[in-house]
């Protein structure tokens, strides 16, 4: 019987990276201890590979679970979702990351090694990847100065839509028509974007057509009209617009509890804790202050003046086959299309019940008698 007890084993780290160890360590050997000394190598590395399968799935398991965590965290402290994603995404990759240099070095592949090649390759890598790098430097830049967010509508790159997430390396945003478009984000950080959802009130515009002939005063005036009758509207400045918007709210507040109606409440409200409507007074309040604190010093300064945003009715151009009048108002972000839609609605309608009518595309032509050596 052969005693396999002090015979030398196979060295695993020798035979992963190369033949010459193994053949240096079987030269002196005989047949019989070769192959024994070959069975209990390969039997290490088989219970190796065993642990380190159990390893990868146990780690699977765990990275799982620490998203979960994390996400969990983040969306109950009410995190921003536009960091929410960015963070996920880069949690994710570096423990998979860990990972795999764990399983590596349990097989017993010298790991010092291998971060110092995977080091140079990264640089090439990298070299190739330079524009994939861009786009992970852009990320972090549009968390750090924040051009938009998750649930912005913006403009970018020839195309618009609501932002629906922010990963490491590109947007993800939502047309109108629900098509998901995917942009990365170093010509997000570095181009132009529209963002309509920045501020909170947009100037609507109008280009209202009438035939020649029509009494311009009267046709403004019933323009202004239609306008001062909308609530949507902004009467003259911002600041009372929003006064009054707040005010109203509280109204309704104040009639939900005296006539102490649950369905009365918003689902906002409803949802909310104690705690989560103090935090969301407070920051309103301390945002008040600052916003009331910025503009008093900018108007002492001469910085800015109280914008006028009244309703605005104007001659715009004289055209082929009709006056254009050029009809602005401001309204909430919220209302943009409701009051754009609607008011293009009345104009069709109430106009003409006025007496003013919408021209047709029209050409004078004028015949005059032909020269007498032209009609033979």
């Amino acid at each position: 019987m052969i005693q396999t007890d002090n015979l030398p084993v196979v060295p695993v780290t020798d035979a992963t990276s190369g033949g010459k160890g193994v053949f240096e360590t079987l030269k002196g050997l005989g047949f019989e201890d070769a192959v024994s000394s070959i069975a209990n190598g390969i039997v290490q590395f088989s219970f190796k590979l065993v642990i380190a399968v159990l390893v990868f799935y146990i780690g699977k398991f765990i990275i799982k679970k620490l998203y979960g965590l994390v996400f969990g965290i983040m969306i109950n402290n009410k995190v921003d979702a536009s960091l929410t994603t960015f963070v996920l995404s880069l949690i994710r990759m570096v423990l998979y990351f860990i990972l795999i240099i764990t399983i590596i070095g349990i097989l017993g592949i010298e790991t010092s090694s291998f971060l110092a090649l995977f080091a140079s390759a990264g640089v090439a890598i990298g070299m190739a990847l330079s524009g994939t790098l861009q786009n992970f430097a852009g990320g972090v830049l549009i968390l750090l100065l924040k051009p938009y967010k998750v649930g912005d509508y913006i403009e970018a790159q020839g195309f618009s839509g609501t932002v629906k997430e922010i990963q490491i390396f590109h947007t993800l945003i939502n047309t109108p028509d629900n098509k998901s478009i995917i942009i990365p984000n170093g010509g997000l950080s570095t181009g132009s974007i529209n963002n309509y959802s920045r501020e909170d009130y947009r100037r609507v515009d109008w280009t209202v057509s009438l035939a020649y002939g029509t009494d311009y005063s009267a046709a403004a005036e019933a323009i202004m009209e239609m306008l001062r009758s909308d609530d949507r509207i902004v009467k003259q400045y911002i600041d009372d617009d929003v006064k009054l918007r707040h005010d109203l709210t509280e109204v309704k507040k104040e009639a939900c509890k005296e006539e102490s109606d649950e369905n009365c409440e918003s689902e906002d409200v409803a949802k909310k804790g104690w705690w989560e409507r103090f935090r969301s007074d407070r920051r309103a309040r301390q945002q008040s202050i600052k916003d009331k604190l910025r503009e008093k010093v900018a108007i002492n300064e001469g910085i800015i003046e109280k914008s006028d945003c009244s309703p605005f009715v104007g001659l715009g151009a004289l055209a082929d086959s009709s006056i254009n009048i050029t009809v602005r108002a401001w309204t909430h972000k919220k209302y943009y299309w409701g009051v754009f839609f609607d008011m293009n609605q009345r104009f069709y309608k109430e106009l003409p019940e006025k007496g003013f009518s919408f021209p047709f595309p029209q050409m004078d032509v004028h015949i005059t008698d032909m020269p007498a050596d032209f009609k033979s």
